[in-house]
Formats: C-alpha cells, sequence, structure tokens
C-alpha cells in the first residue's frame, strides 16, 4: 500500500491525538495548599497509627488505603480509637489523590495517582508491616 498525502496527515493527527497520553505523567510531587495542608494531616496521624501498623492490626491496602487487618491486634480499649484513625487516614488519601490529579490539571488520573501511591506506600513499608498483594491477600513485609 502506498500512504497518500492525505492518510499520512490524517495519520499524524492520530499520532498526535494520542501523545499526551502516551506521554502524560502526574508529577506526584505537586504542591497546593490544599495538598500541603493534608500531608500535614496525615503525617500528625502517623505516630498514632505506627504502632497499629507494626502491631499488624493496620495493614496498607492495594488500593491507596489503608484497613483494619487484625482488630484483635489492638487493646480492646483502643479499637474505637483503631477504627477512627483508619477511617480520617483513608478520608485524606483519598482527598490527596484527588487534588493531585486536579493540580496536574487532569481530574481523570486520580485512579493512576492512586494505584502509583498504592506501590509507593508498599515499597516504603517498614519490616513487619502487612500489605495487600496484587491478589488482595495479606502478606507481611
Amino acid at each position: 500500500m502506498i500512504a497518500t498525502p492525505r492518510f499520512v496527515a490524517w495519520l499524524f493527527l492520530v499520532i498526535l491525538s494520542w501523545a499526551p497520553l502516551a506521554q502524560a505523567a502526574a508529577d506526584l510531587e505537586i504542591n497546593t495548599p490544599a495538598i500541603t495542608s493534608l500531608k500535614q494531616s496525615m503525617q500528625q496521624r502517623y505516630g498514632e497509627l505506627a504502632g497499629f501498623y507494626a502491631s499488624g492490626a493496620v495493614g496498607l491496602t492495594q488500593d491507596g488505603l489503608v484497613a483494619v487487618r487484625d482488630p484483635a491486634a489492638a487493646p480492646l480499649a483502643q479499637r474505637q480509637q483503631l477504627n477512627s484513625l483508619v477511617a480520617a487516614e483513608n478520608q485524606d488519601r483519598q482527598a490527596l489523590y484527588r487534588e493531585i490529579a486536579r493540580a496536574n490539571g487532569h481530574p481523570e488520573w486520580e485512579s493512576e495517582v492512586r494505584s502509583t501511591f498504592a506501590q509507593r506506600w508498599i515499597s516504603k513499608a517498614a519490616a513487619g508491616w502487612w500489605y495487600q498483594n496484587a491478589g488482595g491477600a495479606w502478606t507481611r513485609k
């Protein structure tokens, strides 16, 4: 087949329309006042969650959130606090992913941002922490 100039022009336009999708990458380090506030909130909460991560009561999910993995690993008197911390952490994480996607000018990238952060959280988790593998099973790091 011999490519006509019209076909070449059409193909060039198609390739250009795909290029932003193929080359697009979210700036995960982007910063806005909302992102800064969310990060500070999460950082303050980390001190309270660290013991629950270490005990195995809390684990990192494959979708970038945290979950109560083993409630029995937390003393009964602390379980309400544990549930509240997990709920607040997940609320901030969801807002963080949304804000990073918006700050990049692509709110539709939220799921990709979430997926990337999920991988980052797991890779940076301390030895002994629990996380969900790709199949959803809990694994100890």
